[in-house]
């Protein structure tokens, strides 16, 4: 069950049109391929996986990206199977497949972007796709694919373990005209992202130049996704898109309006990152580490990860045991240079539990208890030695966690 998952409605996009269906990837008739079709005015930026391992789609996606300058008419994405580890044969089968989108919808396969999720190592089942492509296709030829339900069922349709789909809107005014941004992500597991999540689509009807676009992304993602971690784990197909569709106002860098629509970006990735953090695998709790006081934001971010990754914090963390010790040993193991212990303060929620280089006047665990029985728990670490700040998001480490990993493949 995921922790307080509670996102705003979301609202459509208009220029964006979905098909989804269950074209045979999943088990027992689940919706496993989405497409996408986007204006023609629409301008694209991405993000996607530094693993050395990036799966056959990563590598088209790249490829297209770069030949059509952010000129993207249609996303193609399956869940039930990465096209992962698959090599050449794996390409080719990504590229054949964008060819089948470009013929369904009569548009230049270079601006088809694929992306696929779920077991690695595994080639996708090539007909099942392109009977899939086709009837996709078809469906989008024949109706406006822009209702809510159509949003709804493609957040869903691309879920693997998720417990629920993750899709949240935001809206602000410029230029006394309504913007919309409306984004959807899955992940639950396998997440440590390094540049996103393993799957995240965000669009809004602005028209934003593509040099904007990427350097807007950039800085939302910085703080929202490359933020959070359930297992430290950095999936072969982390992908995040966001789409201009350029069918409202629009809106540049240099707009008195501009940092409007950039804080409501940041607000539509923080909302879908931390949905992944609430809904990650076997996930009881929902844990923010904030790191204060530090030389720089990469300082906090080394120290927010070593405690939001340790396992042995992780474990206390369901277990509701106000350890402090394992705090104190994840933020040691981070290898700041000159680091003085004694300067350092760690925090409990409001709850002093660490100062000076010692347990905290006060402190006890029954207080430090009261504290970590909460669903969502704040941990606040000053490192006493800069200005610099930054926060990390993760969950416990359940013995769910464990069952739904073991079983992933059976």
């Amino acid at each position: 069950m995921a922790v307080n998952l509670n996102l705003p409605p979301a609202v459509p996009v208009v220029g964006i049109e979905w098909a989804t269906l269950a074209a045979g990837l999943k088990k027992a008739g689940a919706t496993d391929l989405v497409l996408a079709r986007l204006a023609d005015t629409s301008t694209t930026a991405a993000v996607f996986t530094q693993s050395a391992f990036a799966a056959a789609p990563v590598v088209l996606c790249r490829q297209h990206m770069l030949k059509n300058a952010g000129s993207v008419r249609a996303l193609l994405i399956n869940s039930g199977n990465a096209n992962a580890g698959t090599g050449q044969p794996g390409l080719e089968m990504a590229s054949g497949h964008c060819d089948a989108v470009a013929d369904a919808l009569g548009i230049p396969a270079q601006s088809v972007l694929p992306f696929s999720t779920g077991v690695i190592g595994q080639l996708l089942p090539d007909e099942i796709m392109r009977r899939g492509i086709e009837r996709a296709g078809s469906a989008l030829n024949e109706t406006s694919g822009v209702t809510a339900t159509h949003w709804t069922d493609a957040a869903r349709g691309i879920m693997t373990t998720d417990t629920q789909p993750k899709l949240t809107s935001q809206q602000v005014v410029i230029n006394g005209r309504t913007v919309t941004i409306t984004g959807m992500a899955k992940g639950a597991g396998m997440i440590q992202p390094n540049m996103a999540t393993m799957l995240s689509y965000v669009f809004t009807d602005a028209a934003i130049p593509a040099d904007d676009l990427n350097q807007v992304l950039g800085e939302a993602v910085a703080v929202s996704f490359n933020a959070i971690t359930v297992d430290s784990d950095t999936s072969t197909n982390d992908s995040l898109v966001l789409v201009a569709s350029g069918t409202g106002e629009p809106v540049d860098a240099a707009h008195k309006d501009w940092a409007l629509f950039r804080e409501a970006l940041t607000h539509v990735c923080l909302d879908l990152a931390h949905a992944i953090i609430r809904d990650a695998e076997g996930a009881t709790k929902f844990i923010s580490v904030n790191v204060t006081g530090g030389h720089d934001i990469a300082e906090c971010k080394n120290v927010g990860y070593a405690v939001a990754n340790s396992p042995l914090v992780k474990t206390a963390m369901f277990a509701s045991d106000a350890n402090v010790g394992r705090l104190l040993m994840a933020i040691g193991k981070a290898e700041i240079d000159s680091l003085d212990a004694a300067g350092v303060t760690v925090s409990l929620g409001d709850v002093v539990a660490f100062e000076k280089g010692g347990i905290a006047a006060g402190y006890s665990e029954e207080r430090g208890a009261a504290v970590m029985v909460e669903e969502e728990i704040v941990i606040t670490i000053d490192l006493g030695r800069g200005a610099a700040q930054a926060s990390i998001y993760t969950s416990d480490l359940s013995h769910d966690y464990v069952s739904i990993n073991a079983d992933y493949r059976s």
